[in-house]
């Protein structure tokens, strides 16, 4: 456990580590002892400096929702982060790589939500009961952490590796899908495949992450909102991108998404 002195310099190094696109060594070897809750406080630190700049709270992304993410960080359960309104980037836009370290992208399904969502008991049927629709979605993380070397406090305290996100045009209600059972494949621009996977490889059903989520948050006295958009966590293993990339994520049923980078 941190006191609030080492908390408030962790969050500097990675303030500076974004701003400078200076990556730094893991804050579990800067800061023995760092703990989950140290790194949530310290998410929390920088997500509010967001704030007072004028920035503004849109979603909320779950990371290590699969069962293979989480053995390899030895935990049982996934984490979070924040989207705010300036990591939405336009799905016709070429992305510039310059402001960021080490990035990827993940292929997840998307929920925008119609209601806000119960906290403390929240279900997957309260999921269903309150999302407006499902969207095909493309994360794009990054780390402030040297090479990728993260550990779960790491990660959560990096605002879960989160950097970004693209919605496609699609929107379908969760109801029309088997959101179990949706394919999605990854391609470049010349329609070779990169990777592929499926919606179940998240917690079983996406949903489940959403409402995890939902209680989760609850703990803090947040509420996932009407018009929040909620990124559950991958369907695919995630992807290194350069300058020059084009890749499409089409998922069957739902539509495709595309980004590109320069």
């Amino acid at each position: 456990m941190l006191d609030e002195v080492q908390r408030a310099c962790a969050a500097d190094f990675l303030w500076c580590a974004e701003r400078d696109r200076a990556p730094i060594e893991p804050l579990r070897l800067l800061f023995p002892g760092i703990d989950a809750s140290d790194a949530y406080a310290i998410q929390l630190v920088n997500i509010r400096r967001r704030l007072a700049a004028g920035r503004r709270v849109v979603g909320h992304k779950v990371g290590l929702s699969s069962a293979a993410m989480q053995r390899m960080m030895g935990v049982d359960e996934p984490d979070y982060g924040h989207l705010l309104d300036d990591m939405e980037l336009g799905e016709g836009a070429p992305v510039p790589l310059g402001p960021y370290c080490y990035p990827r992208i993940e292929v997840e399904v998307g929920f925008v939500l119609a209601e806000a969502l119960p906290g403390e008991g929240c279900t997957e049927r309260d999921v269903l009961a309150a999302t407006e629709a499902v969207v095909p979605g493309i994360e794009l993380i990054d780390s402030r952490i040297r090479d990728w070397e993260i550990g779960i406090a790491d990660t959560i305290a990096d605002n879960a590796s989160s950097a970004g996100f693209v919605l496609g045009a699609r929107r379908m209600s969760p109801h029309e899908l088997d959101l179990t059972r949706i394919d999605a494949a990854l391609y470049r621009g010349d329609g070779s495949e990169v990777t592929r996977g499926r919606s179940d490889a998240v917690l079983g059903n996406p949903a489940a992450a959403v409402a995890w989520l939902a209680r989760t948050v609850a703990a803090f006295g947040v509420r996932l909102e009407a018009g929040h958009i909620v990124l559950p966590g991958s369907c695919t293993r995630a992807v290194d991108v350069s300058a020059g990339d084009t890749l499409s994520a089409e998922f069957t049923g739902l539509g495709t998404v595309r980004m590109s980078f320069v």
